[in-house]
C-alpha cells in the first residue's frame, strides 16, 4: 500500500492531541466523582435515600430512643439526632442525584460519545486517505506504463482516474467534517468547564441546606441539655453548678455537711483522718449523680469528710476566690488582733453573691464542729490547718508541696480566727438543711450528741463555746506567728465533764464602736481582767445593755462566774445560760437548723461591730 498522505492542517492536529488528554483526564475525574456518591449510582431519589449509611444511622438513633424513653436525657438526644440525620441524608440523596444529572452525565457524554465520534471520524478519514493514496498510486503507474507500452488501453487509464478523483472527494468530504467537529469541540470547551463550576455550585447549596438543618435542630438540642440538672458537680464552677440545680448551695457541700451533722460531729481527726479510696470515689460518684441514695454512707464520716475537702479543692476557682487572694494573705499579716478581724470581714462582705453564701454556710458548719473539740479533737486551729488549703490557693501554683509551703500559714491564719468568730463575721441562725432535700435521723449512736440547732445536751442542757479556754491557751498560743494574740485568763474550776465544760467567748473581741448619742455611758472594764500579752487596746465604751441579734450567739454566749467579789465585779466572759422557759417546748432533737437559747445573755463579738467599721443588729 501506499505510504499515507497528511491531510489535516497543524491546527487540526494540535486539537487531535488534546482530544485525547481531555478526554482521559474527565474520564478519570468522572470514575473518582461517581466513586464519592454514597447511594447507588444511577438510582431514583428515594432508593438511593434508603441505601445512604445516613439513613441507616438515623434509623439506628430513632430506635435507641425508642428503647431508653424520651424521658431521659440519652433518649431525647437520640430522638433529636436521629430527625436531624434523616433529613441530611434526604438533602444528600437529592444532591447526588443533581450531580449526577448536572456533572456526572455531561462528562460521561462527553467522554463515551463526543470525543470516541471524533476520534472514531479521524479513523475513518486515515482510512480513506489510505484508499486515495492506492488509488492515485495505480493511476500514476498505469499512466507512466502508457507512455512506453502502446497496449494499455486508455479507458482503463480513464477509469483509475476516476476512481482516484472520487476516493480524493471522500477524502475531503470527511476532512471537512472531521474539521468541523474539532472546531466544535473547542468552541464547547467553555461549557464543559461549566461541570466542574456546577459541581461546586451543588456542594454549596448541599451544604447550605445541611447547614439549615443542624442549624435548626441545635438550639432544641442545647436546650435538653441545659435543662437537664444531673451534671457532675465535682470539677464544675460553682455558679454554674448552682445556676443549673437552681440552689443556694452546692450539692456536695450541703450533703456533706448534712451527713456529718448526723454522725460526725464527735468523730475524732475528722477531716484529717483520710478515708479509704475506693469508698471515697464511690460517694464522689454518688454525690455527682443526683440520685444516689446516700444512707450508707453515713456510717463513715471520714469518707464523707474527705469527699467534702475534695470537692472544695477541685472546684476551678476557690472558695475564697482568685480575685480577693492578695487581700486575704495582706489581712494574715496584721498583727493587731482588731485590726485584722475588721479586715477580715470587709474582705468576707466582698465575696461574690454565690461564694459568700457558701463559704457562711462552710463556716457555721466548722464552727459548730469546733463546739465538739474535747471530744472530735478539732479546734479551729486545725480545722484551718486541715481544711484552709481547699478554700484558697494561687491562681498560678506550682506542685502541691509548693503551694502548701507558700500559702497554708496564710490561709490558716485567716481560717481560724473567722471560725473562732463565727457568729460575728456570719450573724444569724443558718439552716443546714437548706433544700429541705435531707430528713433529720435521730442519732441512736451513743458516741453522738443529740441536739438541736447550737443547743447541746450535756446533763443540764448547758450550751458550749466553740473554743474553750484550754484550746485558747493551749492551740492558740502556738499561733503567735499567724498573728495570733491571747489573753491571759485566771484558771476557773470546772463545773462538769469533758463533755459539759462550758466554753467562754473568743478571746479577743473585734474594737468597741464610740456610744452613740442618748445612750447610757458604758460600764469601766472589770478590774480582775488582766490583759495577756500582745492584746488589743480595751474598749473606752460600751452600750448599757448590749444588743443580741437573734440566732448570733453560738460562738458568744456563755454563764456568767457562779462566785462574784463584794467590791469589784468579775470579768464577764459568757453570758448566762438558762433551760427552757416554762411552757416552752424541749427542743426537737431531729432538726438540723441552728436555734437561739431564749436567755442567753452577756456580749457577744457580734453584738460589738457598730459605728463605722461594722454595725451591729438591731437589738
Amino acid at each position: 500500500r501506499a505510504e499515507r498522505t497528511e491531510v489535516l492542517s497543524e491546527d487540526l492536529l494540535q486539537i487531535e492531541r488534546r482530544l485525547d488528554a481531555v478526554r482521559s483526564v474527565c474520564h478519570l475525574a468522572q470514575k473518582r466523582l461517581i466513586a464519592c456518591l454514597q447511594g447507588q449510582h444511577g438510582t431514583d431519589p428515594d432508593k438511593r435515600h434508603k441505601k445512604l449509611p445516613l439513613t441507616a444511622l438515623a434509623q439506628n438513633m430513632q430506635e435507641g430512643s425508642i428503647q431508653l424513653s424520651d424521658e431521659t436525657l440519652l433518649g431525647k438526644m437520640l430522638d433529636t439526632c436521629g430527625d436531624a440525620e434523616n433529613k441530611l441524608a434526604m438533602e444528600l440523596s437529592q444532591h447526588e442525584v443533581q450531580i449526577e444529572r448536572e456533572v456526572i452525565d455531561p462528562l460521561c457524554l462527553l467522554t463515551e460519545t463526543e470525543i470516541p465520534n471524533i476520534q472514531k471520524q479521524r479513523k475513518q478519514l486515515a482510512k480513506l486517505v489510505l484508499d486515495w493514496d492506492s488509488a492515485r498510486g495505480r493511476y500514476n503507474q498505469a499512466h507512466k506504463t502508457s507512455g512506453t507500452n502502446f497496449q494499455v488501453h486508455p479507458s482503463k487509464i480513464e477509469s483509475l482516474k476516476e476512481e482516484m478523483d472520487e476516493a480524493g472527494n471522500k477524502v475531503e468530504q470527511c476532512k471537512d467534517q472531521l474539521a468541523a467537529d474539532m472546531y466544535s469541540f473547542v468552541s464547547k470547551e467553555g461549557e464543559y468547564a461549566r461541570c466542574f463550576v456546577m459541581l461546586l455550585e451543588a456542594q454549596a447549596d448541599y451544604h447550605r441546606k445541611a447547614l439549615a438543618v443542624i442549624e435548626k435542630v441545635l438550639p432544641e438540642i442545647q436546650a435538653h441539655q441545659d435543662k437537664w440538672t444531673e451534671k457532675p458537680a465535682f470539677g464544675t464552677p460553682l455558679e454554674e453548678h448552682l445556676k443549673r440545680s437552681g440552689r443556694e448551695i452546692a450539692v456536695p457541700i450541703e450533703a456533706c455537711v448534712m451527713m456529718l451533722l448526723e454522725t460526725g460531729m464527735r468523730e475524732e481527726g475528722l477531716f484529717r483522718i483520710a478515708a479509704g479510696a475506693s469508698k471515697l470515689k464511690k460517694l464522689k460518684a454518688a454525690l455527682d449523680c443526683s440520685t444516689s441514695q446516700l444512707d450508707e454512707f453515713y456510717s463513715d464520716p471520714h469518707a464523707v469528710a474527705g469527699a467534702l475537702k475534695s470537692y472544695l479543692r477541685e472546684l476551678p476557682e476557690p472558695l475564697m476566690t482568685y480575685s480577693l487572694y492578695e487581700e486575704w494573705t495582706q489581712a494574715a499579716n496584721i498583727q493587731d488582733q482588731d485590726k485584722k478581724l475588721q479586715e477580715l470581714w470587709r474582705i468576707c462582705n466582698r465575696l461574690p453573691e454565690h461564694y459568700r453564701v457558701n463559704f457562711r454556710y462552710l463556716i457555721k458548719f466548722l464552727a459548730k464542729l469546733a463546739q465538739n473539740s474535747d471530744v472530735n479533737k478539732m479546734t479551729p486551729s486545725n480545722i484551718a490547718i486541715v481544711l484552709g488549703p481547699n478554700l484558697l490557693w494561687a491562681k498560678n501554683e506550682g506542685s502541691l508541696a509548693e503551694m502548701a509551703a507558700a500559702t497554708s500559714v496564710h490561709v490558716v491564719a485567716v481560717i481560724e480566727p473567722i471560725i473562732q468568730h463565727a457568729d460575728w463575721f456570719f450573724p444569724g441562725d443558718e439552716d443546714f438543711n437548706v433544700s429541705g432535700a435531707f430528713v433529720a435521723v435521730p442519732a441512736v449512736n451513743s458516741n453522738h450528741l443529740s441536739h438541736t440547732g447550737n443547743d447541746y445536751e450535756c446533763g443540764t442542757l448547758e450550751r458550749k463555746r466553740p473554743v474553750s479556754m484550754t484550746v485558747m491557751e493551749g492551740d492558740l498560743l502556738k499561733k503567735e506567728s499567724f498573728g495570733v494574740k491571747v489573753l491571759d485568763f485566771p484558771a476557773t474550776p470546772r463545773r462538769c465533764g469533758t463533755v459539759n465544760r462550758k466554753l467562754t467567748s473568743p478571746a479577743f473581741q473585734p474594737p468597741l464602736p464610740p456610744c452613740e448619742p442618748g445612750e447610757q455611758h458604758c460600764p469601766p472594764a472589770p478590774a480582775g481582767a488582766e490583759p495577756g500579752p500582745g492584746a488589743g487596746p480595751a474598749p473606752s465604751a460600751a452600750p448599757a445593755e448590749p444588743p443580741q441579734a437573734p440566732g448570733t450567739e453560738d460562738a458568744s454566749t456563755s454563764k456568767s462566774k457562779d462566785s462574784t467579789s463584794a467590791g469589784t465585779p468579775p470579768p464577764v466572759r459568757n453570758g448566762s445560760q438558762a433551760g427552757p422557759a416554762p411552757g416552752q417546748a424541749a427542743p426537737s432533737t431531729s432538726q438540723l437548723s441552728v436555734s437561739q437559747p431564749q436567755n442567753a445573755a452577756g456580749p457577744s463579738p457580734h453584738a460589738l461591730r457598730r459605728a463605722v467599721k461594722k454595725p451591729a443588729p438591731a437589738p
